[in-house]
């Protein structure tokens, strides 16, 4: 099996294009089913909609209402086109989505928390009355703005308020400064929103005057290949399609990136024309992709044969042009891209151009595609498993939908040997190698070996790799082999379910128990009472990094230089491991100023932001050997177990802090 990676190396401009649009769609994706039903709405009721085009006479009038109000019939009024009634259609897509859209981005940036949704929905509502345009591109402003500024003034007075206040004080705070973002909202960010969109809508019409808009997927299409897709659809057509449709009544936008077509036509043209493993697999990915709408599954065979673009580009060209020709579009986002909803967001007028741009999209990606596939006489029939981990690695996980293509992924590769990877192989890498190993326990894999170990220590003779996301592209380099998984938190991370499935796959089975971590006493001098601290002074993470290393010094572990080692490690990857613990330690370079194994403990009630995500329990790391691995073991069992955290919470002294942590067995 060629070597497999689960995650993106980070950097470059492709992925910061990607994390962006990611930002955008993650606004847009939880909404979608508002936008669905106001596509529903729209497409069932406006005057030229399904319903009211077989007539408003099946449903009649409802008692009480004006019938030379409603000229077109309570139906109708629902769509709000009588010219009066307001109807369900124009407030939906002028409150409900951008408000939705504005909340749900302001509490993405204040970690989930409700108050920064709602300041960010107060926010959306001042740019959504400055200006006369669906105010989309607004909400994906103020939204955030709202939630993250939120957080800081919120981190202003933290744990500063006198108990009894607290709700006076959040309320308040959050109700003027949502007040102050509403006027700048009115004030900038709806006028200069109205500004943008009159000039994309420039654009827009100069495109498709010219009869360019076709042009548009030579750069969508490959982009979709590089994991872009998010991007370019929910982060670009969807706003400035929603506009265009409230205003005509459908968008030609919302089928550029979504059209089924061109995927179809390539799986098509693999089905008759392609070899191994890539044709037996291609009718199941094209269920998939057509019915189910994830694209993604015909990326690697793009990626396989890099040639194919060229099918994929003539067939969205081709889709786009079809729709120009019958001046059709959909109503609302067709999401996922099935056809499915393709047709439900299509309406009545628009019902045959849209069905043929399909039809036509991937019958010219089918031809272009069997073409160059039967020109290939190449005897390599491409590597669908090495294409599939390209597409993985650019998309930054696994993939929902790979197993399809390579039979079960992963499968079949036999995983035994496990390591954890950090810079210096002593402090984060020993407690996420801990937790996991636990699991992997618990599942029956005794045989599985899980140890921890610096990247500059590696060797290519692991089955599997596991380093935090920004030093996968180092461990890569030093084990190439080797399946890779990126994670950002050492302590609970998703990932951990995932590599015990990988392991059931790969038939690994019982035996042995796992390589542990060696055992040390509680009771000697690697955590000495006077290096634990129940009330930490430190404001910041470089305080508290500062206030651990000192406690280190002072019980005469380390030499003073350890603790400037022990920023320049915070600098290149946090150590914040998640649920509330960081463990700061020096570099693999610092490891001549250790004096012998020594841990410190401080606890921050009213926590420190630690690269804002919230630390309560700092435990300072100098590890000499291998001795103090027994005790991160333990630390690694307490904070998995909310009870267990609980205790150390309310510990009153030292004592009990060791107490607890000698309760947990390894």
């Amino acid at each position: 099996m060629s070597t497999t990676t689960t995650a993106a190396p980070r950097g470059g401009a492709r992925v910061h294009v990607q994390k962006f649009g990611t930002f955008l769609s993650n606004m847009v994706l939880p909404n979608i089913g508002a936008f669905i039903a106001w596509g529903l709405i729209t497409a069932l009721f406006i005057q030229s909609g399904w319903i009211t085009l077989i007539g408003n006479e099946l449903f009649g009038y409802v008692p009480g209402l004006d019938p030379g109000k409603y000229d077109y019939g309570f139906v109708s009024a629902l769509g709000g086109w009588d010219g009066e009634h307001v109807g369900i259609v124009g407030p939906m897509i002028t409150y409900l989505l951008p408000i939705l859209i504005g909340y749900t981005g302001g509490r993405m940036m204040y970690d989930d928390n409700i108050r920064g949704g709602v300041v960010g929905a107060i926010a959306t509502m001042g740019a959504v009355t400055g200006a006369d345009v669906p105010m989309f591109l607004g909400a994906m402003i103020m939204g955030p703005l709202g939630g993250w500024s939120m957080k800081k003034i919120d981190a202003l007075w933290d744990g500063k308020i006198k108990p009894g206040f607290e709700m006076l004080v959040n309320n308040f705070s959050a109700g003027i400064w949502g007040m102050i973002l509403a006027i700048v909202g009115f004030v900038v960010a709806g006028p200069f929103v109205q500004a943008f969109s009159d000039l994309a809508e420039s654009v827009v019409d100069f495109l498709v005057d010219n009869s360019l808009l076709p042009l548009t997927s030579i750069f969508v299409e490959p982009a979709k290949v590089l994991f872009l897709n998010n991007a370019i659809n929910h982060g670009v057509f969807t706003p400035l399609g929603t506009a265009e449709a409230a205003e005509q009544g459908k968008s030609i936008l919302f089928l550029i990136e979504a059209n089924p077509g061109p995927g179809a036509g390539l799986l098509l043209a693999y089905m008759f024309f392609g070899k191994g493993l890539a044709r037996a697999s291609a009718p199941g990915a094209l269920l998939i992709q057509f019915v189910g709408g994830i694209h993604e599954i015909y990326f690697p065979y793009v990626l396989m044969k890099p040639k194919l673009i060229l099918a994929v580009i003539l067939g969205g060209m081709t889709g786009v042009a079809t729709n120009l020709v019958f001046d059709s579009g959909l109503q609302a986002p067709a999401a996922p891209g099935s056809i499915i909803a393709v047709w439900l967001q299509a309406p009545a007028s628009s019902f045959v151009g849209v069905t043929l741009s399909v039809i036509l999209a991937a019958t010219v990606s089918f031809l272009v595609a069997a073409f160059l596939l039967k020109i290939d006489n190449s005897d390599d029939e491409g590597d669908l498993s090495k294409a599939t981990t390209d597409m993985e690695a650019m998309k930054g996980k696994r993939s929902s939908v790979a197993g399809a293509l390579t039979g079960a992924g992963t499968a079949g590769k036999e995983i035994r040997s496990i390591v954890f990877a950090c810079d210096a192989g002593m402090g984060s890498s020993a407690m996420g190698a801990s937790v996991l190993r636990r699991k992997i326990q618990a599942a029956g894999h005794g045989d599985v070996t899980v140890v921890n170990k610096a990247i500059s220590n590696l060797t290519d003779t692991f089955d599997l790799v596991v380093t935090h996301q920004d030093l996968t592209t180092r461990a890569q380099q030093k084990t190439p082999s080797a399946i890779h998984v990126s994670v950002d938190n050492f302590m609970g991370s998703p990932r951990y379910d995932e590599i015990v499935e990988m392991i059931d796959a790969g038939g690994a089975g019982g035996g042995a128990a796992a390589a542990a971590a060696p055992e040390a006493e509680i009771g000697s001098d690697v955590l000495a009472e006077d290096s634990i601290v129940l009330r930490g002074t430190a404001t910041s993470r470089d305080e508290a990094i500062t206030e651990a290393g000192r406690l280190l010094v002072a019980a005469g572990a380390v030499d003073p230089s350890y603790v400037d080692a022990m920023h320049e490690r915070e600098t290149s990857v946090s150590t914040h491991m998640g649920n509330l613990l960081a463990i700061p330690h020096g570099t693999n370079e610092a490891k001549g100023a250790i004096r012998r194994t020594a841990i410190s403990f401080v606890r921050y009630p009213a926590h420190v932001d630690w690269n804002g995500k919230p630390a309560e329990f700092v435990i300072g790391i100098a590890g000499a050997g291998n001795d103090h691995l027994g005790l991160l073991s333990k630390i690694a069992g307490i904070f998995v177990d909310s009870a267990q955290v609980e205790r150390l919470r309310e510990a009153q002294t030292p004592g009990e802090v060791l107490a607890v942590l000698d309760s947990v067995k390894v």
